[in-house]
């Protein structure tokens, strides 16, 4: 779909000083300085050679010399790297011109008998040189001899060529009846041998080609006047093979550098044709020779024929002028014709060897340097017009396809339009209904439409060749002004304006020389604004310029970094950002680079769109500053602007309208794509304008979820149901928006927004809420039910059943009121389809309503033995015995218990016993509430029931209530709940009390709770010692002192309480000796793990190191190593679990390692973690004790136990003090230990409190 655009021409004289009116003979590129080197004579009668080094502005003599022997110039090639040419003559001579450090003319060598051919190979290692004796000579750069070989008759034989019909029609499947009645026929014996019988126009020249990769070489040559053949050679001078016979063939001969084809000329009786070899001498395809005059083939004279660097183009080289071909999709395309002076003679074409699309021609004393990139002729993007036009140059012929209208892929068409000559350039206008081809004598404007399609005709032609300027592009303002961009005698630019009325023909016509222009440098792309009266001009250099036609003034408008043949721009807050590309593949936006390896791109009025040569597709929002461009990363999973594409693709076209973008792929066919960037952006637009249905469409369409029609706009949306439904209409479109309905906001999940401006739609941020189906669905339904009830009751079902969880009884409910209607039995079918048919009959059954069950049954075509007979049975019943079967059947028991209950005092044991088997207690006292005799038996079966499932403290309430004494106590007891039971104790006899009371006194010893002892002790059971003993567990001397004097028993101060105070003065003290202990060794133990991995981690972490090894055993790990490596010792993975992913530890493992980490081994991993973790456990026991601690000091001075009240306490302080050093000391800046996973985890440091200040009197 790629045309060839001229983005620079230099034509200029080149004259020998030495030798006058001597044409150039042959010329060759020095890519090392940019020039071309062209040879002047020898010729008849003048034997003076002369080498010059030439450009557009300057020529340099090189140097001359005298040929007394007079041959022609065979090759002429530069080597750069030695900075010298060689220069071959047919005489036999090898002449080395070398430049550096003089210039010196030396004859390396000389070839007896002549030279009939010689060819560099591409890496300029080998020269191969066929003499007139009919032998090849491969020599090294040096000129030393590799290989020489002759050609004889016997090389013939080299190649058995066995054809079995690849590709030819009789080969094909064609299908029974097309083979009916013809005669069968071995496809691989052809209608015609070829016996190579020789061109009658062949000019017997001899033609070496090399293949890209200097490998193998071909040699075209005659046999005996007779024939013409191929032989290949590999790079040693070894005969590979030699080429089938073919009739007609004549000289000329190259081979595509990439290796696979071989091409030459075929001339036949009624056309020329360009055949293509295989390097194994077979045919493969070819194409007729074709010019834009309609010139008959067979009188065209193919001189030479030439691949340019990456074998994308073919260029042939006739009497007049010189073709470009290229191929896609199996066809080849004729792109461009270059036109040679008249009567020009002894035609060099070069290509050039790093620039793929830039050649020169030289003819006579002429010189031409032509420069083209790729490019496509496509229509305007801007809706509504972008349709998508691409016109594709193929000769005389204009291909166009509207892409929007007809993806047709190449080499076809949706039409053609003829022309005269092959088109310099093709330019679309804006509607794409006009387009102009610009060719060497004028301009072709074709009219056609594509809405309806009409053939397109040429509807006027201009000439451009009133003055001396040459034209190289076209393009478009407007539908009715043309522009065009040449060159004068000079190289400069100008510029040509048409006016075109509604007939095609020229209004007015505006000429813009240079002086008028003003550029220093030549133009090398010609663009549109987009705006008619101006034009972006880029010079070489990669200034680019506003020029206004009308006031014939310019401005710059920026600089790109270097010339970007591929430009556009946009114009945005009255900003026009140029965007260009270079042919390194460099995007740019004015002086900012974007991106590298881009391979196209296109400019749409809301994003920049390329391609990379990581096969991804990138969008970039446009905005006016140049700086806020924000480029997307290659994570195409998480980037809506971001999008892979097949390999080599390439853009074609972007309609935003259907939001389509349209790819090339290398081989030349088409793929049409969707990006989520182009879909969603133009959702986002039409929700903004309230065009809810062509929102929806782009949806359903391109599968984008229908939930962001409301997350982009929440409010927007409910102000505008009714609109909504309106535009839609169609009630399947409705029930699809509202069955994918669901709470995600997709705004900020997969839809989220990424230009980072928004407008004031998207700046509505959705409250956080988990309503937002329920919200939408009751929304449909109200305005549905209210406007819209009889014509779109399926969309309220549809809004009922989509909510969360489907209210399924409101459906029903509606659909219960339509009995009788046409809608019943629709309604019935629908809801069935949109939810389960087994919860809608328990829901129908639920609403009591048979018949609707019925139907429901009928529509899940269940089996009518499941339902018949149990609706038949509920259809015979009472209503509440109805309702009670119902209920329970659905597992409804509340309600079924309310049914039974309703039926009246004759089902209370009916009732009773529900109430048992479901545990509906509570519901069947409420009902009876009011009937006390049937509620205590009720409460009865309730109080029982709690007992026995272990509920005793609502259980002894319950008992309580029914003044069942004995149970009220024994379930009070079994809750630990000694103030109740004794309470409810208080009606039994007075040796049960104390038996009662004794059992909860020793229960609360046990369980520590010294407290309630005591009271039943010295309330209860009058026991005073008992009571004065608990009091003394729990470190309650003053109460147990107060105690003792009340009831006037001092003697147990000296008998209880002193024994008690020394015992706790005794384990305390031991409590401390045992902790100052323990922050001892621990904190040495965890200084030494410090100290030993400071000075060796990996020996630390990994275990011993510096172990003698045999020198014999290698220490290389292989896949069957178990051992831990520094990574896998803490999570127990070894190697192969480790490359495979896959933990093979068990449960049992883990547990095992849990409890090592607990344990904390001492020189295991984990001691430091279990170290420090049991220094904050101690801290915690030591604040624990520490009111212990406060209340024995102060018992022990106020019971003359100073000395050791004071011991007590200076320890104390001792120990939190160390606690203190120790905490500040391990804890000491981040700590991080190795902790259950392998993981470093950090231990939490522990608080020292401090609430005890000490007794002062101590």
């Amino acid at each position: 779909m790629r045309n060839l655009l001229k983005t620079e021409q230099s034509s200029f004289w080149v004259e020998s000083t030495t030798v006058p009116d001597a044409p150039i003979s042959a010329s060759t590129w020095d890519v090392a300085h940019g020039q071309l080197i062209c040879a002047f004579g020898p010729s008849e009668g003048e034997g003076l050679v002369e080498l010059s080094r030439v450009s557009p502005t300057e020529q340099n003599v090189i140097t001359s010399w005298e040929d007394p022997n007079y041959g022609k110039i065979i090759s002429l090639h530069y080597l750069a790297d030695s900075a010298s040419t060689c220069v071959i003559f047919s005489n036999g001579d090898i002449v080395l011109v070398r430049e550096e450090p003089t210039v010196e003319v030396e004859i390396v060598g000389s070839i007896e008998g002549g030279i009939t051919a010689a060819a560099w190979s591409p890496d300029e290692e080998i020269i191969a040189i066929t003499t007139v004796a009919r032998n090849l000579t491969l020599m090294t750069r040096e000129f030393e001899p590799i290989e020489e070989v002759t050609f004889s008759a016997e090389d013939l034989k080299a190649s058995r060529h066995v054809s079995v019909g690849w590709g030819k029609a009789e080969t094909q499947f064609q299908g029974k009846h097309a083979k009916a009645g013809q005669h069968l026929k071995d496809p691989t014996v052809p209608d015609h041998v070829d016996t190579g019988k020789l061109s009658e126009q062949d000019d017997g020249e001899t033609v070496i080609t090399w293949r890209g990769d200097g490998a193998y070489l071909a040699v075209s040559t005659t046999e005996d006047g007779e024939k013409r053949l191929i032989r290949v050679y590999s790079r040693e001078g070894q005969l590979d093979s030699v080429s089938e016979p073919v009739d007609g063939f004549e000289s000329p001969l190259t081979w595509r550098p990439v290796g696979n084809l071989i091409a030459g000329i075929q001339r036949l009786p009624d056309k020329t044709d360009v055949i293509f070899f295989e390097r194994n001498g077979l045919r493969h395809g070819q194409f007729t020779l074709r010019t834009g005059e309609q010139t008959p083939s067979v009188d065209l004279r193919v001189q030479k024929m030439f691949w340019n660097g990456d074998s994308t183009v073919l260029a042939i080289c006739l009497s007049d002028r010189v073709q470009l071909w290229c191929m896609g999709n199996y066809h080849y395309y004729l792109k461009q014709e270059i036109m040679l002076p008249s009567g020009s003679s002894n035609c060099d074409f070069i290509w050039h060897p790093e620039r793929p699309l830039e050649f020169a021609i030289t003819t006579g004393a002429n010189a031409n340097i032509n420069k083209f990139v790729w490019n496509t002729a496509t229509g305007s993007n801007v809706q509504p017009t972008d349709y998508g036009v691409v016109a594709v140059a193929d000769g005389d012929k204009i291909k166009i396809t509207p892409m929007r209208v007809a993806n047709v892929p190449p080499p076809m068409a949706l039409c053609e339009a003829s022309l005269q000559q092959t088109p310099v350039d093709i330019a679309v206008s804006p509607s794409g209904k006009r387009i102009v081809a610009l060719q060497h004598t004028g301009i072709d404007l074709v009219s056609w439409s594509y809405k309806p399609i009409s053939e397109p005709v040429v509807s006027s032609k201009i000439a451009t060749t009133d003055g001396p300027e040459t034209y190289r592009q076209a393009c478009f303002l407007d539908d009715n002004t043309l522009c065009l961009l040449g060159d004068n005698e000079s190289g400069q630019s100008v510029l040509r304006c048409l006016a075109l009325d509604e007939a095609g023909q020229v209004e007015r016509d505006d000429f813009y020389p240079y002086e008028h222009i003003q550029l220093d440098l030549p133009c090398s792309t010609l663009k549109s604004t987009g705006t008619a009266g101006s034009v972006l001009l880029q010079e070489q250099c990669g200034n680019v310029v506003l020029y206004n036609l009308e006031g014939k003034t310019h401005s710059p408008v920026c600089k790109l970094p270097g010339s970007c043949p591929w430009m556009e721009s946009v114009t945005l807050d009255e900003q026009i950002t140029v965007f260009g590309l270079s042919e390194g593949g460099r995007l740019y936006a004015n002086e900012r680079m974007l991106a590298s390896s881009v391979t196209s791109f296109s400019v749409t009025s809301a994003h920049l769109i390329y391609t990379t040569s990581q096969h991804v597709i990138k969008f970039i929002h446009l905005v006016s500053n140049i700086h806020d461009l924000e480029v997307p990363s290659d994570e195409v999973t998480a980037d809506e602007r971001c999008r892979n594409v097949e390999r080599g693709s390439r853009l074609v076209c972007v309609m935003p309208s259907i939001f389509a973008v349209v790819l090339q792929m290398p081989r030349g066919n088409l793929e049409t794509i969707y990006p989520r960037a182009l879909v969603l952006a133009g959702v986002r637009r039409s929700i903004e304008k309230l065009k809810y249905k062509k929102a929806f469409l782009a949806c359903r369409d391109n599968r984008v979820d229908m939930n962001l029609l409301y997350d982009y706009a929440p409010k927007q949306l409910l102000e505008n149901i009714e609109l909504f439904v309106d535009q839609l209409k169609r009630i399947e479109y409705i029930d699809l928006f509202l069955s994918q309905l669901r709470e995600e906001d997709v705004t900020k999940t997969m839809y989220r927004e990424t230009l980072a401006s928004t407008g004031p739609q998207t700046a509505e941020t959705q409250p956080a809420t988990t309503t937002k189906v329920n919200d939408i669905c009751n929304a449909f339904i109200t305005i549905l039910s209210s406007k819209y009830l009889s014509s779109n009751i399926q969309n309220i079902i549809t809004a009922y059943c989509c909510k969360s969880p489907p209210d399924h009884e409101a459906a029903l409910t509606l659909i219960t009121s339509l009995k009788g209607k046409d809608l019943y039995e629709q309604a019935i079918t629908h809801i069935c389809f949109l939810s389960d048919v087994n919860k809608l009959y328990d829901t129908s059954l639920g609403l009591y309503d048979l018949e609707v069950a019925l139907m429901i049954a009928q529509q899940a075509q269940k089996d009518p033995r499941e339902y018949l007979p149990f609706l038949q049975s509920l259809q015979e019943m009472p209503p509440l015995r109805r309702h009670y079967s119902i209920d329970d059947k659905l597992g409804r028991f509340s309600k079924a218990l309310v049914s039974l209950h309703a039926m009246g005092e004759d089902t209370f044991e009916e009732t009773r016993r529900y109430a048992i088997s479901k545990e509906l207690y509570s519901d069947a006292l409420r009902l009876y509430s009011s009937d006390k005799p049937h509620m205590d038996l009720i409460m009865s079966d309730y109080a029982n029931h709690l007992f026995s499932s272990l509920r005793y403290r609502e259980a002894g309430y319950a008992f309580e209530y029914l003044s069942q004494t004995p149970q009220a106590v024994e379930s009070y007891q079994q809750a630990g709940m000694w103030q109740e039971a004794l309470f409810a104790a208080s009606s039994l006899s007075s040796a049960e009390q104390r038996t009662l009371a004794t059992e909860l006194a020793e229960v609360a010893m046990e369980n520590k709770d010294y407290a309630a002892a005591a009271t039943i002790f010295a309330e209860h059971l009058s026991d005073i010692p008992a009571a004065v003993a608990a009091l003394c567990k729990a470190h309650s001397y003053p109460a147990a002192m107060r105690l003792a004097a009340l009831q006037q028993q001092p003697d147990l101060l000296a008998s209880i309480v002193d024994p008690a105070l020394s015992d706790s003065f005794s384990t305390l003290s031991e409590l401390i000796s045992d902790c100052q202990a323990q922050l001892s060794s621990q904190l040495s133990r965890i200084l030494e793990l410090r100290i030993a991995a400071a000075k060796d981690p990996l020996a630390f972490l990994d275990g011993a190191v510096d172990i003698d090894v045999p020198d014999n055993i290698s220490l290389a790990p292989t896949n069957a190593t178990t051992s831990n490596s520094i990574f896998t010792r803490y999570t127990g993975a070894t190697m192969q679990t480790a490359q495979t992913g896959v933990s093979r530890k068990t449960s049992k493992n883990r547990r095992k390692d849990e409890r090592k980490r607990a344990r904390g081994k001492k020189g295991s991993v984990w001691e430091e973690e279990y170290l420090m973790n049991s220094i904050r456990r101690l801290s915690e026991r030591v604040t624990e004790t520490e009111q212990d601690v406060g209340k024995t000091v102060e018992g022990g001075w106020r019971r003359g136990m100073g000395e050791r009240s004071a011991a007590l306490q200076r320890g104390w302080r001792r120990l939190r003090e160390e606690l203190q050093n120790v905490v500040e000391k391990v804890w000491e800046g981040e700590r991080l230990v190795v902790g259950e996973g392998g993981e470093l985890v950090k231990v939490e440091k522990p608080v020292v409190k401090g609430e005890w200040e000490g007794l002062s009197l101590v």
